[in-house]
């Protein structure tokens, strides 16, 4: 693995313990049966508001994208360079070990015969021999009139299937409308959709591509994508956790 992708040990274990306060059976049981789970007040807003903080530091990204220049919608964000700041290198750590469990649940019911392994470390090692080294985790800017349109987060062949964003925010507060919402393609039926309510510092994981669901004859695929409403006013800023990284 990339020596600048390593996360300190100690870093690690202080995001494991917060992690580990969530009822993950039931978050579980949640992204089973919508695709998607929230975790309350992940962050503390003072958090919030030192990563939100980052957006100006250049020195903390590797590219900076508006979406408008590529049909993505409207608004702005950054991707971090490694190494990330100490407290997302850690959640990205200690998340993918509990999403990892439902995420090999998952290709189980799909008959995909791929599994993650049980590190991120490992799985950083495997998408880093495929070619796929830039990190992933990013930071969004929306102001009134932005949006994002429905989209995935795949980056190359190697994809992990649940990510995580992080609403940094007060809804209300700082800004208006700029819903996270996600539809749900299922075969020879309508689209459905889940319009995922957030406060500051919430944590909303979700299904990155597909996902199984059980029917009459056992399990299909459902295709999803996700995306934010359009800001009413004020300022919105995300963080979105990613475990796979890019080519």
């Amino acid at each position: 693995m990339n020596a600048h992708a390593k996360v300190a040990a100690p870093v690690v274990e202080a995001a494991e313990t917060r992690v580990a306060t969530y009822d993950w059976p039931a978050l579980a049981a949640e992204l089973d049966g919508f695709g998607c789970a929230v975790m309350e007040k992940l962050l503390t807003p003072e958090e919030c508001r030192q990563i939100a903080g980052l957006y100006i530091k250049e020195q903390h990204f590797r590219s900076h994208i508006h979406m408008a220049r590529h049909g993505f919608g409207k608004g702005e964000y950054r991707y971090f360079r490694y190494p990330l700041p100490d407290l997302l290198g850690g959640l990205r750590s200690a998340l993918y070990p509990r999403l990892g469990e439902v995420a090999n649940r998952w290709n189980e019911r799909m008959a995909i015969p791929l599994r993650y392994p049980a590190t991120h470390a490992d799985f950083l090692d495997q998408c880093h021999a495929a070619g796929q080294v830039r990190p992933t985790p990013l930071l969004l800017q929306y102001v009134p009139g932005d949006f994002n349109c429905l989209h995935q987060d795949l980056y190359g062949d190697l994809a992990f299937p649940l990510q995580v964003a992080i609403l940094l925010s007060e809804p209300g507060k700082d800004f208006t409308g700029g819903e996270f919402a996600l539809t749900e393609q299922r075969p020879r039926m309508q689209s459905r959709v889940e319009v995922v309510p957030l406060r500051q510092g919430d944590a909303v994981a979700f299904a990155v591509h597909n996902r199984p669901v059980q029917g009459t004859k056992g399990n299909y695929r459902v295709n999803l994508r996700h995306g934010v409403s359009r800001l009413r006013s004020g300022m919105r800023h995300t963080v979105g956790i990613i475990f796979h990284d890019a080519r």
